[in-house]
C-alpha cells in the first residue's frame, strides 16, 4: 500500500482513559485507523495491563519482570501508537488538566465501572459542559446506570451471557472461551458507535455519549441462535465438536490431529461421501436430504469419524479438497497468527520492543480492515514508562509552562 495514502481517522484526537483490555482495544483500533490517541494513566500504578505476565526485554521473554524496561506483552500490544501521560484525577489541579485535554478533542473513551467517572468529576455531563462536540464512549460491564460500581471481568460476562453453555457437549461442565471474547466484542461495538456518532456530528455539530455494555455485546452474539426454538424442537443445544442441526458440520479426529468439515448442503455431502468412497451412504435414505441428515446426525458423524480416524490430517484434507468440500486443519493459535495470508495483510503484526530485538515469531493483533484509498497502522511510539510523553503533551501540546508542570508533579497530579 502506498505510504502516501492517508489513514481514515487522521486528524482526530482521542483521550484514552481506559485500562485492562476492553477499553485499550477500542483505542488501539482507533490508533491503527490513524487517530491521535493520548493514553491517560494514574501516575501511581498505570494501566493494569502493565503487570500482565509474560514480559519481554533484554533477556527475551520472561515470566517475572526483572528490569525496569521489561514490558508486559499485553501492554506492548495494547499501547502501540499511543501517547502516554499520567494524571491522578483525585489530586489538586487534575480536573483543570482534564478540561484542557478534552477541550479540543474529538473522542473520549473510558471503561470505568458504571458511575465511577461521574464520581471522579470526569463523566459525560462534565465533559459535555467543556466540549459539546465530544464523542464520549463508555464501555462497562452492564451499561451506564446499571449496577453502578459493579466490576465485570470477561469470565463473569461469559458466565452471565449464556455463552459457556453454548459450547461443549451434553453433560459436560460449562466451557470458558479461550479468548476474552466479551472484552473484545464490546470495544468493537464501541468503535462502531463512535464512528456512527461522528457521522451524526457531521450533520448536527453536536457530540453525544456512546454507551456499550460487555454483557449486552456478548449476549447479542449468543442470541443469533434461537436456543429456545431448538429446545422446543427437541434438537440438542450442546453437541460438542459438531453442530447436529447442520450435520455434517464440525470437528473430526484424525490420526495426528483434527480437521473442520462443512458439508451441510447436498452437493457438499455428496462430495464428502465420494471422498470417503462410501457408495452405500450415497444411496442411504437416512442421508439423502438435509433434514434426514439432521435427524440421523449421530450415526452420520460416527461414520465420518471412522473414516477420518484412519487418516492423517494432510491425507483427509487432500481427499476432501479434491471433491470440493470445505475443510481445514485445526491449528494452534501461534501457527494461525503466522499464516502468510494474515501476515501479508497486517492482520497480525510482530511484537517489537522499543529497545531490544524480539523474537520474530512473537505476533499480536493488527487492524483487520483494508481500504482501497487509505492505510492503517500504528505510529512508532509506546508509553514504556508511566507518563512517558508528559512533556510532549502537557508542554508542547497544551502549552503548560515548566513551573506549572512542576507544580502538578509536586501535587501528585501527574
Amino acid at each position: 500500500m502506498s505510504a502516501s495514502k492517508e489513514q481514515p481517522l487522521a486528524g482526530l484526537r482521542v483521550i484514552d482513559l481506559t485500562r485492562a483490555l476492553a477499553g485499550p482495544y477500542a483505542t488501539l483500533l482507533l490508533a491503527g485507523l490513524g487517530a491521535e490517541v493520548i493514553k491517560v494513566e494514574d501516575p501511581r500504578h498505570g494501566d493494569l495491563a502493565r503487570e500482565n505476565s509474560p514480559y519481554v526485554g533484554r533477556d527475551g521473554v520472561v515470566v517475572q519482570k526483572a528490569h525496569d524496561d521489561d514490558v508486559s506483552i499485553s501492554h506492548l500490544s495494547r499501547a502501540r501508537g499511543k501517547w502516554g501521560v499520567s494524571l491522578n484525577f483525585k489530586k489538586p489541579g487534575a480536573l483543570d488538566v482534564f478540561a484542557d485535554l478534552i477541550r479540543d478533542a474529538d473522542i473520549l473513551v473510558e471503561n470505568f465501572a458504571s458511575g465511577t467517572a461521574d464520581r471522579l468529576g470526569i463523566g459525560y455531563a462534565a465533559a459535555k459542559a467543556i466540549n459539546p462536540r465530544l464523542i464520549y464512549c463508555s464501555l462497562s460491564g452492564f451499561g451506564q446506570g446499571v449496577d453502578e460500581g459493579a466490576k465485570a471481568m470477561d469470565v463473569i460476562v461469559q458466565a452471565l451471557s449464556g455463552a459457556m453453555y453454548a459450547s461443549g457437549g451434553p453433560g459436560e461442565p460449562p466451557v470458558r472461551m479461550g479468548i476474552p471474547i466479551a472484552d473484545m466484542l464490546a470495544p468493537v461495538f464501541g468503535v462502531i458507535g463512535i464512528l456512527s456518532a461522528l457521522e451524526q456530528r457531521h450533520r448536527t455539530g453536536e457530540g453525544q455519549q456512546v454507551d456499550v455494555s460487555m454483557l449486552g455485546a456478548l449476549t447479542s452474539f449468543v442470541g443469533i441462535e434461537n436456543w429456545r426454538a431448538m429446545r422446543l424442537a427437541g434438537l440438542p443445544r450442546r453437541t460438542g465438536l459438531t453442530v447436529h442441526r447442520l450435520s455434517p458440520f464440525g470437528i473430526f479426529k484424525c490420526r495426528d490431529g483434527h480437521i473442520a468439515i462443512v458439508a451441510a448442503h447436498d452437493p457438499l455431502t455428496i462430495g464428502l461421501f465420494k471422498a470417503m468412497r462410501a457408495d452405500d451412504m450415497l444411496a442411504d435414505a437416512r442421508y439423502a436430504t438435509r433434514d434426514a441428515r439432521v435427524a440421523n446426525a449421530i450415526l452420520l458423524e460416527e461414520r465420518i469419524t471412522e473414516w477420518t480416524s484412519e487418516l492423517s490430517v494432510a491425507e483427509a484434507v487432500a481427499a476432501l479438497e479434491a471433491e470440493g468440500v470445505p475443510v481445514a486443519p485445526v491449528r494452534y493459535p501461534e501457527d494461525a497468527l503466522a499464516d502468510p495470508r494474515v501476515v501479508a495483510r497486517e492482520e497480525t503484526m510482530q511484537i517489537v520492543h522499543p529497545r531490544y530485538e524480539t523474537d520474530a515469531e512473537l505476533r499480536t493483533v493488527g487492524v483487520p480492515i483494508r481500504f482501497s484509498d487509505a492505510q492503517t497502522g500504528f505510529a512508532d511510539r509506546l508509553p514504556v514508562a508511566i507518563g512517558e510523553h508528559n512533556d510532549a503533551v502537557y508542554r508542547d501540546l497544551l502549552g503548560y509552562p515548566p513551573e506549572r508542570i512542576a507544580a502538578l508533579r509536586e501535587a501528585g497530579a501527574i
